[in-house]
């Protein structure tokens, strides 16, 4: 049986494995991708390192910087060499699909079972998958009979894919910002009024988001809380209009476009759906930890609003790169955090046996 493991190995499971090694507890992590870069090797091949909204330094590091290198080759290489020069215990391809606990209380060992059967025994754990492989897409009226092609942000093809053709680019986050920067034809749609911003004060959002995570709310992302800013390589976009022409949501979907409820119709060849992800955590569903609000409730850590990891109702279970901490500087921050706890839990732990 192991001490801890660690599910995921992007920038949170990492930085969670190099604290946990830094207080030499005995752990392993598990990913589900066949190398190294976590959800980083996934993007698109046009998303350089200009591109970006930057990447955090992961304990102990430097991180690259801007360049006009594809983001999905030198992060992985990152990642990679972050791996070996640590000599992080990485274990792939694995993919975690159940994890519950052995006796069915909130103490003793967890089970972590994985598609192809294998099985684990942990003491502790530290959830780290963040929310790439859960792409959310909402329903709307007609969606299936649309003749067009429907993609997401998490399968964008980049800006080629889209010469020629009228792109209804659905969702108000940074990734519509930015595709909306490449593409030269576009029907903008947005649930609510997009917010610009100059500035903003990163601790009064993610104390809002740390206060959700405390109450057992549905999470925000860090980023949905930002507000909105244009990059040198969008203002001439912006100087074209092209984010003054915003649409409301549409009432429904037809086989040549959008029908708004006021009669309006715009015809698209392409839905692009810049709506956002859910954090991967179907896996931990037999540990019953959601709250009757929705969300996993996180126990709050005094003067540290990154420092919520632990599962109120379970404290052998950690999150990092979940709520106040889905960022990659806040899962940089949440990892040391939750390596503390994690041995505090231990020492009780064994003082108990």
């Amino acid at each position: 049986m192991h001490d801890s493991l660690v599910i995921g190995a992007g920038q949170g499971g990492l930085a969670s494995s190099y604290a946990l090694k830094r207080r030499g507890i005995e752990h392993v992590v598990l990913d589900r991708d066949s190398g190294p870069g976590g959800a980083w090797q996934h993007r698109w091949d046009a998303l350089t390192m200009d591109d970006v909204h930057g990447v955090a330094d992961l304990p102990d590091s430097t991180a690259p910087g801007r360049s006009p290198e594809r983001a999905n080759v030198v992060i992985p290489e990152y990642f990679g060499e972050y791996e070996s020069e640590h000599d992080l215990p990485v274990e792939r391809p694995v993919k975690v699909t159940r994890v519950e606990a052995e006796d069915g209380a909130r103490q003793g060992p967890l089970v972590l079972t994985a598609d192809d059967g294998r099985t684990w025994r942990t003491r502790t754990l530290v959830n780290a998958t963040g929310t790439w492989t859960r792409p959310f897409v909402p329903a709307y009226p007609g969606a299936s009979s649309f003749a067009g092609e429907q993609s997401h942000t998490v399968t964008y093809p980049g800006q080629e894919h889209f010469r020629g053709k009228r792109v209804a680019v659905i969702g108000g986050g940074a990734s519509a910002v930015q595709f909306i920067g490449q593409i030269a034809d576009i029907v903008w749609v947005t649930r609510r009024e997009p917010v610009w911003r100059d500035g903003f004060d990163g601790l009064e959002v993610v104390t809002g988001i740390e206060e959700r995570a405390v109450q057992g709310l549905p999470t925000q992302s860090v980023v949905s809380g930002t507000a909105l800013s244009l990059r040198p390589q969008e203002y001439e976009a912006s100087r074209l209009g092209a984010y003054d022409r915003r649409l409301p949501m549409f009432e429904r979907i037809e086989p040549e476009g959008l029908r708004w409820a006021d009669g309006r119709f715009e015809r698209v060849d392409i839905l692009l759906w810049a709506t956002g992800f859910r954090p991967a955590i179907d896996h931990l569903a037999p540990l019953h930890l959601r709250s009757s609000a929705g969300g996993i409730a996180l126990e709050r850590v005094p003067g540290n609003v990154q420092g919520a990891t632990a599962a109120a109702l379970d404290p052998r279970i950690h999150f990092v790169g979940y709520g106040p901490s889905a960022s990659t500087i806040g899962a940089s921050r949440a990892a040391r955090q939750a390596a503390r706890a994690v041995e505090k839990y231990l020492a009780e732990d064994r003082s108990r046996d």
